[in-house]
């Protein structure tokens, strides 16, 4: 279905997530089956302003859900759509997270700010079939609490059978319920899992994810239970323009899910 010709796609409901933060409910306009693999991404193309990147968040009621915020030339605009209004949709691109490897494991998801939006739907799917799967820890970080997206979402999480939810606010200025002052990567002093049998999802600001490994590597968890999803510059989803090179890997194409010894000698290196 990727390919350098977009499909059109219906926008049938728009929610404001928070002030700047929007999540598009799109219908295909095709009969052709939609499959996709949690975290992979769609490029959405508003008609003569241009096409942007943005992760799957799920998919519900036979619609497509992507959250976006209106920070830039084509996300400021697509925002501004409403229901009923046309815009292109190329995709799904990339790889997404290895659900069906890490069956019986304990998973840990580790997420900041909008980051969160490429494991969302993977936590509902791990929600959803808890038989598969071990403990499930998520870690949450914002810089104030009021910046938590899916609220709704986190109470659910938590209320599930056997599901831990640890949540931090960096600029916080007091304690609430649930909630510690810090950062992300400090909640893992938290986190109750099997460091020996379980498997990393992290996405977010490279910087955050750079300190998480070391937390992670503190706590004897190995180099090869993590994978991070890579946020870079996607502007053709596969792998023509260059923009996205890490080393030898092209991001759209070649992740933006990637176990983490393939990636480590190129992450956080400037330039690159």
């Amino acid at each position: 279905m990727a390919s350098f010709v977009p499909l059109t796609a219906t926008l049938m409901d728009k929610h404001q997530e928070s002030p700047g933060i929007f999540t598009l409910h799109l219908a295909l306009n095709t009969s052709t089956p939609f499959n996709f693999s949690f975290g992979q991404f769609n490029m959405l193309y508003l008609f003569g302003v241009g096409e942007v990147a943005i992760s799957i968040m799920g998919w519900q009621n036979n619609l497509l859900l992507h959250t976006i915020r209106a920070v830039g030339r084509v996300t400021q605009p697509l925002v501004k759509l409403k229901p009923g209004d046309q815009l292109g949709l190329r995709g799904p691109f990339g790889c997404g997270w290895p659900l069906e490897h890490i069956k019986g494991k304990d998973i840990v998801f580790i997420t900041a700010g909008l980051g969160c939006a490429p494991v969302v739907a993977a936590i509902n799917h791990t929600v959803e079939n808890r038989q598969h799967y071990g403990r499930i820890v998520i870690l949450q970080g914002v810089k104030h609490h009021n910046d938590l997206l899916w609220q709704t979402q986190y109470d659910h999480w938590q209320n599930t059978g056997n599901c831990q939810v640890l949540l931090a606010a960096s600029e916080e200025y007091k304690h609430r319920y649930q909630w510690r002052l810090g950062m992300v990567t400090e909640l893992l002093d938290f986190a109750e899992f099997d460091a020996k049998h379980c498997a990393v999802l992290m996405c977010g600001p490279e910087i955050m994810m750079l300190a998480a490994l070391k937390q992670l590597a503190k706590h004897q968890v190995t180099d090869d239970a993590v994978y991070l999803s890579l946020e870079r510059n996607f502007q053709c989803g596969q792998a023509s323009c260059g923009h996205c090179q890490l080393g030898p890997f092209f991001v759209c194409k070649d992740g933006p899910v990637f176990h983490y010894p393939t990636v480590k000698p190129w992450l956080g290196l400037s330039g690159i």
